[in-house]
């Protein structure tokens, strides 16, 4: 049986793709934000997962205002790195896992869960860039990948609520895959931040740090948190954590947090990035 062991949430701010592609992440400027993840790629090749489900948005690149679907889940059997605009970055294509994409679309289709099928696509920096801090430089990504993509670039984005609620029927659809694989799921965007408008630049640490208190044990609480309560506490860009989410609906009740990192500013924004792994219990 298929299981969802750990679940892990990152900022995927497109900087940290530019340098790490310059082979810049060791510079004395950038290294605080780097050694953050030092931890994680030890204990990504010791987990060793075979498929991650990975929750971002697209940045009009797979989509535009022709076509914004709430949820899209690729089913593909690879996806290629997104020129946006100034050249794909050098990293390697992205292996779908078809199968267990197809088992769950059905699953949460059947659930009530109206889901996209995307069969194609290019995947812009929200995909590869969590990829990249987490596995590093290499020839091939190490596991197969399922993209999830969440619309949160226009009105309305999915409540909180919502991805709880998909991120638990992810989780019973994994379940009932009859081949043995260890899978993770990836929350990614976020923490605070704004990019245009008069708070262009907005950081608000208090709410970060409070987001990421709350989701460990009172995640049910966050689900109630308004697209509008997001844009006037963490910036318009800031509703991105609502995929983090769907990350810990698909997880267990009870979690250990086994790593935080939070750091201010990367290219005027927040990062934040933990790792949780579920706590076995009868029944869960």
């Amino acid at each position: 049986m298929a299981k969802i062991t750990s679940g892990l949430g990152t900022s995927h701010i497109p900087l940290l793709g530019h340098i790490i592609d310059k082979g810049d992440s060791s510079d004395e400027k950038w290294a605080p934000i780097f050694d953050g993840y030092q931890f994680t790629k030890k204990w990504i090749r010791e987990q060793k997962p075979d498929v991650v489900i990975l929750v971002y948005n697209d940045h009009a690149t797979a989509f535009d205002m022709k076509v914004v679907p709430t949820f899209a889940i690729g089913c593909g059997e690879e996806y290629r790195p997104a020129d946006e605009g100034y050249g794909a970055r050098p990293v390697p294509t992205v292996k779908g896992a078809p199968e267990l994409a197809w088992h769950i679309t059905e699953s949460l289709i059947k659930q009530g869960f109206d889901m996209t099928i995307v069969n194609e696509m290019d995947v812009d920096h929200g995909l590869t860039v969590p990829l990249s801090m987490v596995f590093g430089e290499v020839e091939e990504w190490p596991c197969q990948v399922i993209p999830l993509a969440v619309n949160t670039v226009v009105y309305p984005s999915p409540t909180g609520d919502r991805c709880l609620a998909l991120g638990k029927g992810i989780r019973a659809a994994a379940e009932q895959f009859s081949e043995d694989l260890n899978i993770q799921i990836w929350g990614t965007g976020g923490m605070s931040h704004q990019l245009l408008g008069e708070r262009a630049g907005l950081i608000n640490q208090e709410w970060d740090l409070a987001f990421l208190d709350d989701l460990k044990n009172d995640y049910e609480k966050l689900g109630v948190i308004s697209q509008v309560e997001y844009i006037r506490e963490s910036g318009t860009e800031g509703s991105e954590m609502v995929m983090w989410l769907i990350m810990r609906g698909a997880l267990n009740q009870e979690v250990n947090e086994i790593h935080r990192h939070y750091h201010v500013p990367v290219s005027n924004t927040a990062l934040g990035h933990l790792i949780y792994e579920n706590v076995d219990k009868k029944g869960e």
